[in-house]
């Protein structure tokens, strides 16, 4: 009978439900692996569910035989204390209820409806872990892939195939993890932290801890709440599969920043086998969702980015992709879930209504040919536009409307999403639909849902530390300010490229994608967006319902809008080329390029640059300013916008108090002036929130949903800043510590400002050069805009003129070049409160019609003859043909006068205007044909545009200057030596629009620059002020040809002249300058065209018909500007030689000056003057107060840019002269110095790399400080002697008091070369001094240099002969091996017999477990009294006490050249080994100078040493096999000596215990460096670095804390402590007395009592209670040796190293425990060294008796019938090696009970290992 279930049923939910297993033929034992699932259609289980199941046998005919049954009780999973129920072996009942005998093996698994009430308790509870799921795309049909029974549909819908993807996971599981064996094994968890995103708080330093099977490791610690990580773990096991999978693997975010117990931000935990069980044993680049471990329903507290793989014995790790695009990556399926956080399915309804203005995107060919045959142009529409929606990876698009510039979608995009959702924005981008070719980006935009929601946790947080809340509602959790994301209905704004259409490839299209600040309006969007949680959209696109439509309208009401823009100065142009002007523009208004909107006078009149005589070009727009008017329409959102100026203007209270206040730290003032800083900065910020609330709601048509939110959210953050500032006030106690709170509350407003609702476009500026944008800004409409609230609600620069720096678009240079600085004055407001501009308005508006008169000279004679190509009339181009007839003034306006000739009074302003000091310029061009003789040009004299110029002998002085020199070459620019540039004529240019240096044959053109300076001669006192030259009497303006360069007076060369003539116009009912706001429309154009048939181009003719706006000032104001600049530090190094030849450059509206150049510095000291004089500036003296001009400073460095001349002004009280046109900074603001001398300690150079190509051989060092400079002696050969002859340097130098002013200490190493080269090939650079203070008349015991070095003083000198490459043999060690044979020898039997029977029992491994608390494995050693050692945890040089070990001179790093890459840490070519003391110095040269710091210096020649590199273990070390351990081995070099310990590796094994010991010898200071290595041993391949550490032996040779050869405890003559230093106790402690200026001790009493120090020491004192043994030596030593260890030196230990690899040098890849000893050979042979050998294992032999064996199974039957087997037994003995207690075990595979006896040998190590049988 084979049994065959039947069905399974659950009979008290869905009770007609049963479901079958298939029928498995001919089997008693039968295995189906299938999984039966019950959809419950939302019901949720209760208590009493179960779950029947029956199992038949299934009969080809009749009924199926009833075999059994049983009852599954389901109360676990109704209540939620469980997910799963794993059943195993379930018995079987018959009808009766007796168990048949065969039992069953199931899982029961329950997915809850989303409606269900989840258990608190439960762990698993929600989306346990979302793994794999989604297509990306638009369509949400499919579920996601759900482990551990998470729900995998959207909220209400049940999933199947989601449920049926969880269960065959946990199957798959369980099978895959029955295929380990289940015995130890090794594992190696590889863990890589990538990124985090939002993560909570304000000024927060994240940092990682990842803890897997009791190992923790960390990242780097990051700033800011999205910090990128990007670091590999490391973590290697080794035990069983099934403990290993049921490990948790914790990642834990931290804030370093926090120093309270609640600095843990999230936490995520993850068991090892749910990795092991993904494809891969992997889990690649998902996200982990942290939450808070003490409560689960505290929502997600950011996400960390991580790929996890556990990799077996054998297993290769998969290879991780790590170009991931973030918008295309889908975050929702990628993303990892705590137990207990549920994330809810919520679907996104964005409503996408209209778009407009649109720009054209399409080409309009085939409407022109629409034109030629009569067809009607519509090139606006010349766009077929779709927009598409991007979320956490998906993507819905909208219909596509074709030939639409303003379609109407009304179309609803139903975005399915898990909400709260760790993507921050919605990609909106409108996109131009191609039937061929790719779509084209219109233009880009984001929904920010930190900005359009809020789970308002934080803002209660607030509240409830502030005792605001009730504790009831807190515990609730109810939100008040919490809402899911809404959005609208509002328009959203386009930015892009320009909106300028042409056929050719767009420069700028990354633009459109939103990559980067968008340069022009594109177009806006009206948008809708709101956020539902339960049910999903049938349709993923569905349209809008036509009431929805209807209401949105109300949204769209659109005022008038006026825009006054009065431009006062254009300065620090760089580029002049051909005429600039400037537009303004608000969305299409204003677009003088853009033909969909009316013309407007949106552009300035074109103008000329001027040269300001030193750097810069200028507009000379003098008295005349020009002015731009534009009117547009949006809607009305001042109730939005007035908060968000309300905030900013607390804002910028706060920040400019916060400025002051961090100022004042650092500059140390003292507590009561801080005091009054920090007061100052809390009762701003308290009555700024007392006194301006952001407006009420209240009877606004158009709000939102969003809008009210925001005002909730807004009001409680701002009173729960004020309720922190006041409690600040009254209960802070350390003002410096407030700064972070501060900060915080500083980085609150800044997020409160943000208005995501902002549908008013930015003002956009544009500088135009001729016909070609070439620099733009952006202005948020907000900071312009005028309010009728309150002052505090208009835009914080609404009628006050600004400074705005433009900017290339997608400017690669970061903002490093300004391609001009503009001073505006903006007023933005509604039309219905235009008359409030009177009041924000300065100087007088004047609007005129204009036109230009031409002529040309004919034989002498000014006529209309020689206009070829130009009109008699025309505008400003001189390309537009207009009459004065047909002008007819706009609607409300009248002519107000006749046409009358006004020139143009900024061409009539020549260059030299307002300056004292100028520079004449012409450029000389030569041309030839391409290999021939240069000769003159057709114009052989030009200015820089190449238009026509006068000879340099034709310049006349002007009166009131005095020329300063001849007419020179100028040569400072990239040029040849004679001065020339060389370039190619392409046509249809004339000349060049390129130039080079070198000259080629190709060449055709040269130009030089010619140049002579003059200056502005004294005006006698009470000298009238000369009169300005208004030029031509008739107003001509004149010119050498028919161009753009105009001057004021006849000229000889002059073919060409022209005049202005304008009409005034004035309004017809309005007066003031509001009236300004009334031109709409263009004046009249010429009509005769009209009459002929021809059509006018309305691009043509825009702006050169429109009207003319100015503001004219009758009066203008003379400033005088003082510019100090004393010093600067820290400038890039921009020259290959370390250093940059710097000077500053300094502009103040249309003047500039430079500085002087320094020489080879990057920390110049200019302690310059720059005066400014007879600046002239118009406008109110008032307003300049509140927005004076910016100065502008710029650093140079001499080799890139031209220089500059220096100023001279005759004034009184100028400050003092440091040479000819340089002044001093004065008394008074520089800042206070005093005499200051600096020792400088040059002790020598090290490791000096090659410069070009060549050895450093004879190097120098120079230092300077203060510009005073000091150079030592020249070292005569690098190789025998890398130190100074001369040590010690001394500069008196004049240095600020306040250590905040004081220059740094700048080292060059020069190396002398022949024929008298002397290259700078490295420097360094100190740029604090306050470490090197001290006080000189102090002696303390840093005076004590070296003491083992003070002893060799003593020591005959021999000459030593230094042979690098010879082979070191160790003798040393082998005579002193043999000294100690030999004394063994001597010794008698019973001596040699206890050393022997010691020598078992106590080595010095036992001092090492006794020294680290290991009772058992130290045996007696600390019951007979040894002494132990010092284990440190880290580097000898790192604990605190030894001060880094540089107390005798410190090591700088040298830097050489300019860093290519950019990257902050150039390269390191040497060391510089010195050290530095600061004192000052009295002013009277009567006092005596104190006594010099730097003395008893030891002998700075070679040393031979010998060296002993003592390597105990290794300790976690980086694997680097495949299974996860290495083979390492030891691997020295010291100078070009390296010992290889090749042979002697460790195989498979990360934490080694080497126990080897390694003599070397070396030469100090040489062989400084000692490089121990740990390597991977590998048989075929190359061996791989695990790791490595770096000892400087000479800083422990030099230090003065005995760091050569630490103290031991006791001075003992034998046994495992023997002495091993050179010198005895008693004289290490004479010589520290003598260098620490104390007397000789003195001992008493045969050596038990000393005086050392005035303290008396005694040798009961310190061996009262401990044991005396036979290896101690005599009182005398041993008492020293106590004494020496009160002084602070160097104990005997063990140090700590971190291996680190160069691949990466950030991160440890283990550590070694070993330490060092130096000793100098001139001092004679050391003590024996310490035997650190390993323990070595023993022989034993193990034997088992086998008495009898029972219950064997006999399979064979003898003659007789009786049942035998032939049997015999096999022994095994399995050996397992923990890493931890080092024991070994054995544990037998049977039980042995033959009567035989069986021998078996087996090693043990003893005292460390424990056998087991």
């Amino acid at each position: 009978m084979f049994p065959t279930p039947g069905a399974a049923s659950g009979n008290h939910f869905l009770p007609d439900e049963k479901k079958k297993t298939k029928s498995i033929d001919s089997e008693v034992n039968p295995v189906w692996n299938e999984v039966l699932e019950f959809d419950l259609k939302g019901v949720p289980l209760d208590s009493g569910s179960q779950l029947d199941i029956v199992v038949k046998d299934r009969e080809t005919i009749g009924k199926d035989k009833f075999l059994g049954s049983t009852k599954i009780p389901l109360r676990d999973l109704a209540s939620g204390k469980a997910r799963s129920l794993p059943s195993k072996n379930v018995p079987l009942v018959d009808e009766s209820g007796q168990r048949i005998g065969a039992t069953i093996d199931l899982v029961v698994a329950y997915d809850p409806p989303a409606n269900a009430v989840p258990n608190p308790n439960d762990p698993q509870d929600g989306n346990a872990m979302a793994a794999e799921g989604g297509d990306g795309g638009g369509d949400e049909e499919a579920g996601e892939t759900v482990a551990d029974g998470g729900q995998s549909g959207p909220a209400g819908v049940p999933s199947s195939s989601g449920q049926a993807a969880g269960f065959r996971q946990r199957l798959t599981r369980a099978q895959s993890q029955r295929r380990l064996v289940n015995k130890p094994q090794d594992f190696q968890i590889r863990v890589r932290v990538i990124e985090a995103r939002q993560l909570s708080g304000n000024n927060i330093k994240p940092v990682v801890k990842v803890h897997v099977c009791g190992q923790t490791h960390r990242t780097r610690i990051k700033k800011g709440n999205n910090p990128f990580f990007d670091e590999m773990m490391f973590y290697n096991v080794h035990m069983l599969p099934s403990d290993l999978f049921e490990q948790n693997i914790s990642f834990r975010v931290y804030n370093s920043y926090s120093l309270r117990a609640d600095s843990l931000m999230g936490e995520f935990l993850l068991d090892v086998g749910y990795v092991y069980d993904e494809p891969g044993h992997c889990v690649m680049r998902k996200w982990l969702l942290l939450n808070d471990p003490d409560d689960c329903s505290s929502g997600a507290k950011g996400y960390i980015k991580v790929s996890i793989f556990v990799v077996g014995t054998g297993d290769e790790p998969p290879v991780e992709k790590r170009d991931s695009n973030d918008d295309q990556d889908d975050i929702e399926s990628n993303l990892l879930l705590p137990a207990g956080v549920t994330l809810r399915w919520a679907t996104l309804l964005l409503k996408v209504f209209r778009a407009e203005d649109i720009p054209q995107m399409d080409d309009a060919f085939v409407q022109t040919l629409k034109g030629i045959f009569g067809g009607e142009e519509n090139k606006k529409n010349l766009v077929d536009p779709f927009l598409e929606a991007r979320f956490a990876g998906k993507k819905l698009c909208t219909q596509i409307i074709e030939k639409n510039a303003n379609p109407e979608w009304n179309q609803v995009l139903n975005l399915q999403v898990k909400f709260p959702s760790m993507c921050e924005r919605i990609k909106l981008t409108v996109f131009d639909w191609d039937r061929l070719t790719g779509n084209d980006a219109v233009g880009t935009t984001y929904l920010n849902l930190t900005q359009i929601a809020s789970s308002g946790g934080e803002v209660e947080e607030e509240h409830a530390e502030n005792g605001e809340m009730p504790s009831s509602k807190a515990d609730s959790g109810e939100s008040e300010v919490g809402f899911l994301p809404v959005f609208g209905p509002c328009y959203v704004n386009l930015y892009g490229s320009p909106r300028e259409f042409t056929g050719l490839p767009d420069p700028y299209e990354a633009l459109n994608f939103g990559e980067g600040e968008g340069v022009a309006y594109r177009g806006r969007v009206l948008v809708e967006l709101s956020t539902k949680l339960e049910g999903k959209a049938d349709k993923t696109v569905d349209g809008i319902h036509s009431d929805d439509i209807l209401v949105v309208q109300k949204y769209q009401r659109r005022r008038k809008y006026c825009l006054c823009a009065v431009f006062h100065s254009a300065t620090m142009i760089q580029e002049p080329g051909e005429p600039i002007q400037f537009e303004v523009s608000i969305g299409n208004y204003g677009n003088k390029l853009d033909t969909t909107c009316k013309p407007l006078a949106s552009t300035t009149q074109y103008s000329c640059a001027v040269f300001d005589g030193n750097h810069y070009y200028y507009l000379p727009w003098v008295n005349t300013k020009p002015v731009v008017v534009l009117t547009s329409f949006w809607e009305d959102i001042s109730h939005r916008l007035d908060s968000v100026n309300i905030i900013l203007y607390i804002t910028q209270h706060l920040q400019s108090n916060l400025d002051a206040f961090k100022i004042a730290i650092l500059a140390k003032v003292s507590d009561n002036q801080l005091a009054e800083v920090w007061m100052k900065l809390l009762n701003q910020l308290i009555e700024d929130l007392d006194r301006f609330p952001t407006p009420e709601l209240e009877g606004r048509s158009n709000l939102t949903t969003l809008d009210i939110q925001i005002k909730k959210l807004r009001d409680s953050a701002l009173s729960s800043i004020l309720n922190a500032a006041r409690r600040m006030r009254e209960e802070a106690r350390e003002i410096a510590d407030t700064l972070p709170e501060i900060e915080a509350w500083l980085d609150k407003l800044n997020q409160l400002a943000k208005e995501p609702q902002n549908s008013m476009p930015d003002v956009i500026i544009w500088m135009l050069r001729g016909q070609k944008r070439v620099a733009y800004s952006r202005i948020p409409a907000h900071q312009i805009l005028y309010s009728t609230y309150s002052t505090e609600a208009c835009g914080q620069h609404c009628g006050k003129t600004q400074t705005i720096f433009l900017k290339y678009p997608m400017d690669k240079t970061k903002g490093s070049k300004v391609p001009v600085q503009v001073r505006v004055n903006m007023w933005l407001g509604l039309s219905t409160h235009e008359k409030k501009f009177n009041g924000f308005s300065e100087g007088t508006f004047s609007v005129f019609a204009e036109l230009y008169e031409n002529q040309a000279q004919v034989f002498g004679n000014w006529g209309t003859t020689g206009l070829v190509g130009r009109y008699k009339f025309s505008d400003v181009t001189g390309k537009l043909k207009l009459k004065k007839e047909y002008f007819l003034p706009p609607r409300g306006w009248e002519w107000e006068s006749d046409w009358f000739i006004d020139p143009e009074k900024a061409l009539l302003t020549e260059a030299d205007a307002g300056h004292t000091e100028f520079m004449d310029e012409v450029f000389q061009n030569e041309t030839r044909f391409p290999g021939g003789e240069w000769k003159p040009a057709s114009e052989p004299y030009t200015d820089v545009n190449g238009e026509k110029s006068r000879n340099p002998t034709e310049f006349d002085c002007p009166p009131g200057w005095t020329w300063e020199d001849s007419w020179t070459v100028d040569i400072n620019r990239a040029v040849d030596d004679q001065g020339w540039e060389y370039g190619v004529t392409i046509p249809p240019d004339d000349k060049p629009r390129s130039w080079v240096p070198a000259e080629k044959m190709y060449h055709v053109h040269r130009r030089r620059r010619l140049v002579r300076p003059r200056k502005r001669a004294a005006r006698p006192a009470g000298a009238a002020v000369e009169k300005r030259d208004h030029g031509d009497p008739e107003g001509w303006e004149f010119s050498s040809l028919i161009g753009w360069k105009f001057h004021r007076i006849e000229r000889s060369s002059d073919t060409f002249r022209r005049r202005r003539w304008r009409r005034k116009m004035a309004p017809e009912d309005r007066l003031g300058a509001c009236a300004i706001f009334q031109l709409e429309g263009a004046l009249g154009i010429d009509t005769e065209d009209k009459e002929k048939g021809s059509k006018a181009d309305a691009t043509k003719m825009f702006g050169a018909n429109t009207p003319t706006v100015s503001c004219s000032f009758d009066k203008s104001y003379m400033y005088h500007l003082r510019v100090y600049l004393y010093q600067a530090r820290n400038l890039s190094s921009m020259d290959k030689d370390s250093f940059s030849d710097p000077y500053a450059h300094v502009s103040f509206l249309y003047v500039s000056k430079t500085t002087e150049k320094l020489k080879a510095t990057l920390n110049p000291t200019w302690d310059q003057t720059l005066i400014f004089n007879d600046v002239e500036i118009y406008g109110d003296p008032k307003n300049m107060v509140h927005s004076p001009p910016e100065v502008v400073l710029e650093f140079y460095d001499s080799d890139q840019v031209v220089g500059s001349e220096s100023c001279e002004s005759e004034l009184p009280l100028v400050p003092p002269k440091r040479a000819e046109n340089l002044y001093m900074v004065p008394q008074g603001i520089r800042p206070v110095v005093q005499l200051t001398a600096v020792e400088i300690l040059a002790w020598g150079l090290r490791n000096m790399k090659t410069y070009q190509l060549a050895a450093v051989s004879s190097p120098s060092l120079v230092v300077e400080c203060g510009g005073q400079r000091v150079e030592s002696a020249v070292i005569k050969n690098m190789k025998k002697s890398p130190n100074f002859p001369g040590s010690v340097l001394f500069i008196k130098v004049l240095l600020p008091k306040d250590e905040m002013y004081t220059p740094p200490i700048v080292l060059k190493v020069i190396d002398h070369r022949p024929f008298g080269r002397k290259p700078v090939v490295g420097q360094c650079t100190i740029t604090s001094l306050e470490q090197f203070r001290c006080d000189p008349y102090v002696i303390v015991s840093e005076g004590a240099r070296a003491s083992k070095m003070a002893l060799m003083m003593t020591a005959p000198r021999k000459d030593v002969s230094i042979t690098m490459e010879e082979a070191r043999p160790l003798l040393e060690a082998q005579f002193l091996y043999s000294m100690s044979a030999a004394f063994n020898k001597m010794a008698s039997p019973a001596f040699q017999f206890q050393a022997e029977k010691e020598k078992e029992t106590v080595d010095w491994w036992s001092k090492f477990y006794a020294s680290v608390g290991d009772q058992q494995k130290c045996g007696p050693y600390i019951r007979k009294g040894y002494d132990t050692l010092k284990v440190y945890d880290c580097e000898l040089e790192t604990v605190p006490e030894f001060k880094g070990l540089t107390d005798f001179c410190n090591t700088f790093k040298l830097q050489r050249g300019k860093n290519e890459n950019g990257d902050e840490d150039p390269t390191v070519v040497g060391e510089f080994k010195g050290a530095f003391k600061v004192y000052p110095l009295s002013d009277d040269p009567g006092v005596a100078p104190p006594p010099r710091q730097f003395r008893e210096l030891p002998e700075s020649g070679p040393q031979e040493c010998l060296v002993r590199i003592y390597v105990v273990r290794a300790i976690d070390l980086q694997p680097k096999d495949n299974n996860g351990r290495c083979d390492p081995y030891i691997k020295i070099s010291v100078g070009r000596n390296t010992l290889d310990d090749r042979d002697n590796y460790l195989p498979n094994n990360i934490n080694p215990v080497f126990g080897r010991m390694f003599e070397m010898t070396c030469f100090l200071p040489q062989d400084k460096d000692l490089r121990i290595g740990v390597y991977d041993y590998d048989l075929l391949t190359r061996d791989e670095k695990v790791g490595e550490t770096v000892i400087d032996l000479e800083n422990r040779f030099l230090s003065r804390y005995n760091s050569y050869c630490g103290l031991p405890q006791t001075y003992c003559v034998s046994g495992i402590n023997q002495w091993r230093d050179q010198l005895k106790p008693s004289q290490i402690l004479e010589n520290l007395a003598r260098l620490k200026g104390l007397s000789k001790p003195k001992t008493e009493d045969n050596g038990t009592s000393l005086t050392f120090n005035g303290k008396e020491y005694t040798l009961a004192q310190f061996e009262g209670n401990t044991e005396v043994h036979q290896h101690l030596g005599p009182p005398r030593e041993r008492l020293c040796l106590h004494v020496l260890r009160t002084q602070g030196l160097v104990p005997e230990h063990v140090e700590t190293r971190t291996l680190y690899s160069s691949f990466q040098p950030n991160l440890s890849q283990g550590r070694l425990q070993m330490w060092v000893d130096v000793f100098p050979k001139s001092m004679g042979q050391p003590g024996p060294p310490f035997d650190i050998t390993p323990r070595k294992p023993k022989r034993h032999f193990l034997r088992v008796v086998i008495w009898n064996t029972t219950d064997v199974t006999l399979d064979e039957t003898s003659i007789t019938g009786e049942n035998m087997s032939d049997i015999y037994v096999k022994g095994y003995i399995y050996l397992l090696f923990f890493k931890k207690e080092a024991t070994l075990q054995f544990k037998p595979y049977c039980e042995f009970n033959l009567i035989q006896k069986r021998s078996m040998l087996y090693i043990y190590a003893p005292k460390s290992s424990n056998s087991r049988c």
